[in-house]
């Protein structure tokens, strides 16, 4: 596997909301991350959302909060589907606010689903809706108004939406596999790897697996590896005080200069850099 891509980051500077319409013919180009969370909010059809080694399936009704970093992709598979979504970041949203959501602050640490119950769905799309119309007018106001309002859905979700700790169950049998191959690569990245590794692991041939992998993923196998081996890099760049190269040694890259170069296209600075001001 030699594909070096790297992974596109998007970051906004305050919150930030849009809402399109999607139809089975729009395609992403590939799987993304953002430097800030994002809240996804399916409200009318469904869509299939992919986050890190997760699927889910998507209804009318449906969020998805994905936090900063978290490598994610939609394919709109079952008809045409209008989607939310906002972005913000952390310091943007206050501790007594963060606090009100289900199990606090760690709310924000993980991907989270939750669902609006059809009673309380028109008051969250006026919310959203309120949201867009400022990031539409954007006049001196808009901002601080976004802020507000963002404040004013996550108490409102607080209040009457349904949390889930599981994913749902109905998904695909081919897309079990690729969860699997998922599973499989975050236990085994720090080990040498190959995509025949892989497909022997979920019981598929090497060119059958990198063919469903991207389909299903919108990256490739090796992307996502490589995606993989540098969010435990980074973890550890903050949280321990080995080498450079024993952090990369030991997260599955051979070669520092591949894994200090991958790093800056990923995070926009050097793995010192990041170490110092992490």
């Amino acid at each position: 596997m030699t594909d070096k891509k790297s992974f596109p980051v998007y970051d906004t500077s305050c919150v930030h909301a849009e809402t399109k319409w999607r139809d089975p013919g729009y395609v992403m180009a590939t799987s993304h991350c953002h430097s800030c969370y994002e809240l996804f909010y399916a409200e009318t059809g469904s869509c299939r959302f992919l986050i890190d080694d997760s699927i889910f399936d998507l209804r009318a009704g449906d969020f998805i909060f994905v936090p900063p970093m978290s490598l994610h992709y939609t394919r709109y598979m079952y008809g045409q589907c209008k989607r939310t979504v906002i972005l913000f970041r952390y310091e943007e949203v206050p501790a007594e606010i963060r606090q009100t959501m289900p199990s606090g602050e760690k709310f924000f640490h993980a991907t989270q689903l939750f669902q609006v119950p059809p009673a309380h769905r028109e008051r969250v799309g006026a919310c959203l809706e309120q949201m867009v119309y400022e990031e539409r007018i954007n006049d001196s106001r808009s901002e601080l108004m976004r802020k507000i309002q963002l404040w004013g859905l996550l108490l409102l979700c607080g209040r009457v939406c349904i949390f889930l700790s599981d994913p749902p169950s109905d998904i695909h049998t081919t897309d079990q596999q690729i969860i699997k191959a998922a599973h499989y690569i975050n236990a085994h990245y720090m080990n040498p790897m190959t995509t025949a590794d892989v497909a022997q692991a979920v019981g598929f041939s090497p060119n059958y697996l990198s063919r469903k992998f991207r389909s299903a993923a919108g990256i490739g196998l090796h992307e996502y590896l490589v995606f993989v081996r540098l969010n435990h890099a980074a973890l550890e760049l903050v949280s321990t005080r080995d080498s450079i190269t024993t952090i990369a040694l030991r997260c599955g890259f051979s070669d520092s200069n591949y894994f200090k170069d991958s790093f800056k296209k990923k995070y926009g600075i050097t793995p010192r850099e990041y170490r110092r001001i992490g």
